[in-house]
């Protein structure tokens, strides 16, 4: 099935040493034979995620990118421990196999888990792949309802208490973002201030309810059933879990959500497909995840609002780096743009508003 994500290449400068990971792997885990063969999984702007062969056997293996600084940014420790413990409530996780801090393996801390092969959307459906408007309806309604599930976790229970701190979640998630994006922020950049004031002054108070939220839920963090492609079987993409208000969390994937009638700057950043007649609206989802979850969304506006900022804060972020030459990733140029379409989006949000 080539509709399968698939791992390629290695990247230039992000090689792996193949003898010594496969000598401490086939140490540390049972039953792994053949020679190693190591793919890379392309995207993404943060951790790398490589694809380890062993004969018949695929495992996944998490790293810190090359050159880091920010150790507290790429933790690796923290992702493993909350697979580790999220699992048992939360089979969507991939099984967490081993971590180690020997840096004389691959220069960093890293993780290794089970692969969960499966479809994964990005902008476009797979070629070979045919998926009809009442099946991707049928998937966005599970998408939904697996972040409810999420939500719902009692994560005392499982030993992850101690993951984040809820209480005052709201205001720290909107005064942190802020401060971010000010730090982060470019000449060529919008100063989205407008954006900011607002959000500040219709900041809701934490649920009454905490969860364990992803921070990053969007459909190319989950993984479908090729033989049932409305399922979803995994969630990825764990290094941003913590606990806090979990509406903030719905807020955030609501910012991922781009509908067919959107302005068409809108879509340059879409990462789901939505030419097929039948996907969810926003206002679907919206009432999808109330029925869910059981909780109101009555300032959906904010958390909507908030979370296409804290998206913005994120390209920023990233595309700072390259503006000042920490990074030659030709990748990072023109994310400036998606910077000044989510400032619309948001100041689009605000002007609708009934908060």
């Amino acid at each position: 099935m080539e509709f399968l994500d698939q791992a390629g290449s290695v990247r230039e400068g992000e090689d792996l040493n193949a003898k010594t990971v496969e000598t401490y792997l086939k140490d540390s885990i049972p039953g792994l034979e053949g020679d190693l063969q190591i793919r890379q999984f392309p995207g993404g702007y943060s951790n790398l995620t490589y694809l380890l062969h062993f004969g018949d056997r695929e495992l996944v293996l998490r790293r810190p990118p090359f050159g880091t600084k920010a150790k507290s940014a790429h933790d690796m420790g923290r992702e493993y421990r909350v697979l580790s413990k999220l699992h048992q409530a939360f089979p969507y996780c991939p099984k967490p196999l081993l971590y180690t801090e020997d840096v004389s393996i691959t220069s960093e801390p890293f993780y290794v888990m089970e692969r969960i092969q499966g479809i994964i959307l990005r902008r476009e459906i797979p070629e070979g792949l045919s998926l009809s408007g009442d099946t991707l309806r049928r998937l966005g309604a599970n998408f939904i309802r697996v972040l409810a599930e999420l939500h719902a976790v009692d994560y005392e229970s499982i030993g992850l208490g101690e993951l984040g701190r809820p209480k005052g979640y709201v205001q720290r998630q909107v005064e942190g973002w802020i401060k971010r994006y000010r730090n982060a922020r470019t000449p060529d950049a919008p100063d989205c201030e407008r954006v900011m004031e607002w959000v500040m002054e219709h900041m809701p108070p934490d649920s009454a309810k905490s969860g364990i939220i992803h921070n990053d839920y969007r459909f190319d963090n989950v993984i479908i059933d090729p033989k049932s492609p409305e399922r979803i079987i995994g969630v990825l993409d764990w290094e941003m879990a913590t606990l806090g208000d979990p509406l903030m969390d719905f807020g955030n994937s609501v910012a991922y959500w781009v509908e067919p009638g959107d302005p068409e700057d809108w879509h340059t950043m879409r990462l789901m497909p939505v030419e097929i007649s039948g996907v969810l609206s926003r206002k679907d989802i919206v009432s999808l995840y109330e029925r869910e979850s059981g909780r109101s969304l009555d300032n959906m506006d904010f958390y909507h609002c908030f979370g296409l900022f804290r998206f913005a804060v994120i390209f920023q972020q990233i595309y700072y780096r390259y503006y000042h030459g920490e990074t030659k990733d030709e990748r990072f140029k023109t994310l400036i743009k998606n910077v000044h379409v989510l400032d619309d989006i948001a100041r689009w949000v605000i002007d609708r508003s009934n908060l």
